[in-house]
């Protein structure tokens, strides 16, 4: 901002209120607005806005990307195009590179348990234990099956479900077309890669790579592209410049993460430019309050149109669904309606407007 004639222009989104899921940043934005004296923008998006957008969300995504941020993401790139900007930066990609999501610390410890001397047998004997006692759902259970194969305990930072899950979920049908297809064997060729040529093998250095090569891609950077691209706005990704990639990725992971500080050397590097308790503050992610999202109409979107799906797919366990949607767990709620919803805009053709 320093070497630009006019102020830079911030955009930044919010919600109608603070809901227990989620709370509002608008005043953090604010705080930086002001440090860099930017001609700051704000929009906050209400619950009713969020739903009936559902139908075009889908459109524009072409792929069942399955992330609730698609919508704010939508409506921030809509502030930035409706006040003029063709061209604006995101900030995808630093938390890859340089270590920025608190899940990947809890994922190393659980890493480091399993790396202990525990025969295999003796995990997947504990995994079936835990199976037969009714636990086979909780993700304790799936990282001693994922130990007791030998596998890496992490597999992506975006696993909405465990496998054991997904095999409820699945229909009889699909299961055996699928002939014992799982996540794992997605993954497999990429930890092999992994095994192969990285220089740093530590299991952060391994999450690294993984999500560079999944995550990243398949999901933030496309839901980037597609929202921006919605409304005529180029979203660029200065953080993955290929010469910053490079550097990063040639620094230890134990340098990254010093001390359990996430994006310890970003911090750093910005320290002085960036204030200090926007630097020091707890992590927050780009979130939806969809919990509270199916508590009113969306529910009954839901039903109708996941009943529907089953109707017409048999590509999932009805019974599983309905339990799932009786459970209230939003995120995973949103991601089948998500794909419900995909599959009549591009299978069948269509999508009824928002309920």
């Amino acid at each position: 901002s320093e070497g630009e004639t006019r102020p830079v222009r911030t955009f930044s989104i919010g919600y109608d209120r603070d809901y227990a899921s989620y709370r509002n940043e608008l005043e953090f934005a604010r705080q930086m607005a002001s440090r860099i004296g930017s001609e700051h923008h704000e929009y906050r998006l209400g619950v009713d806005e969020l739903v009936d957008f559902l139908p075009r969300m889908v459109h524009l995504q072409d792929e069942p990307i399955a992330d609730p941020v698609c919508v704010p993401l939508f409506y921030v790139a809509k502030l930035a195009r409706d006040n003029g900007v063709t061209v604006c930066q995101v900030g995808e990609g630093a938390d890859e590179m340089l270590i920025g999501y608190p899940n990947w610390l809890q994922a190393l410890e659980r890493q480091q348990m399993d790396d202990w001397p525990v025969p295999r047998l003796l995990k997947r004997a504990a995994s079936s234990a835990l199976d037969l006692a009714g636990y086979g759902h909780a993700w304790q259970t799936e990282y001693l099956r994922r130990g007791g194969a030998g596998q890496p305990l992490f597999w992506s930072g975006a696993e909405a479900f465990s496998e054991w899950e997904k095999q409820r979920l699945l229909s009889p049908r699909l299961k055996r077309s699928l002939r014992g297809l799982t996540s794992w064997s997605a993954i497999a060729p990429i930890h092999a890669r992994f095994r192969a040529r990285a220089w740093d093998q530590s299991p952060l250095s391994w999450m690294s790579y993984v999500d560079l090569h999944l995550r990243l891609p398949e999901l933030l950077l496309m839901r980037v592209d597609k929202m921006t691209m919605g409304v005529g706005l180029e979203g660029r990704v200065p953080f993955l410049d290929h010469r910053l990639v490079a550097l990063a990725m040639s620094i230890p992971s134990s340098r990254k993460a010093s001390g359990g500080r996430l994006k310890h050397l970003l911090k750093i590097a910005v320290r002085g430019l960036v204030p200090d308790a926007l630097i020091d503050r707890r992590k927050q992610g780009f979130g939806v309050p969809v919990d509270e999202l199916f508590e009113g109409r969306l529910a009954t979107l839901a039903q109708v149109q996941l009943d529907r799906f089953c109707d017409e797919t048999d590509l999932l366990d009805r019974g599983e669904v309905n339990r799932l949607i009786q459970s209230g767990q939003g995120s995973k709620i949103w991601y089948l309606l998500n794909l419900a919803m995909w599959w009549r805009e591009y299978i069948t053709r269509d999508v009824p407007a928002a309920a």
